[in-house]
């Protein structure tokens, strides 16, 4: 006798999910995560500090438009990175929907031990296929950034980049990145010899 057919979720579980929870959907399973984590929200929001002058033009270049935890749509697939950057002129401003099927140029996915391995396997598959171009991994815990290029449907590791020195990192190396300010509210983390293993869900 055949198992019965799991049903798959929909944008209505989504919107029935907890509050306390991330609710995304991938190959139409549901996944709940949950709210970041103090070490993960401080350099979230210190990466987003550092590139203000991208969103705003105010002491950088702008030309971008970049939201903190857009909630983003590609089929029946519902992600919920980080951040995420789109140049202006693919998407000026933003209006009233509650989410966004235009893919972004750029996505930021700040690593839990909770989550990582849903970014790793899941979101970076999902990510190619709605046709991002750039993809930060940042780890609070290593405190590096790992940098990936969408070339042929395929991800390319441009370099992991870590520690207190200012650097320069596609899309955003038209000024450099203060990295030190990234990690200066987080206290070092103990981490164990499996972590770190660099997964790209085959891409």
């Amino acid at each position: 006798m055949a198992a019965p057919t799991k049903k798959r979720a929909t944008y209505q579980d989504v919107l029935d999910a907890p509050e306390h929870v991330v609710a995304e959907i991938l190959n139409g399973v549901l996944y709940l995560s949950p709210r970041p984590a103090l070490p993960h929200a401080s350099v979230s929001s210190a990466l987003g500090g550092e590139l203000y002058g991208f969103d705003r033009g105010r002491g950088g270049p702008g030309g971008w438009l970049i939201l903190d935890e857009p909630e983003l749509h590609h089929g029946d697939d519902i992600v919920v990175p980080d951040l995420a950057g789109w140049r202006r002129e693919r998407l000026p401003a933003v209006d009233e929907a509650p989410y966004l099927t235009l893919a972004p140029d750029w996505v930021c996915e700040t690593l839990s031990p909770s989550t990582e391995r849903l970014d790793r396997k899941d979101k970076l598959p999902f990510y190619a296929a709605f046709g991002v171009r750039y993809v930060w991994l940042v780890s609070p815990r290593q405190r590096t950034i790992e940098v990936l290029r969408l070339e042929n449907g395929r991800w390319f590791l441009l370099g992991v980049y870590g520690g207190d020195l200012p650097v320069r990192i596609e899309p955003f190396d038209a000024i450099e990145l203060d990295l030190e300010a990234l990690w200066r509210d987080v206290p070092p983390l103990p981490t164990r010899a499996s972590e770190g293993a660099l997964e790209y869900g085959g891409y």
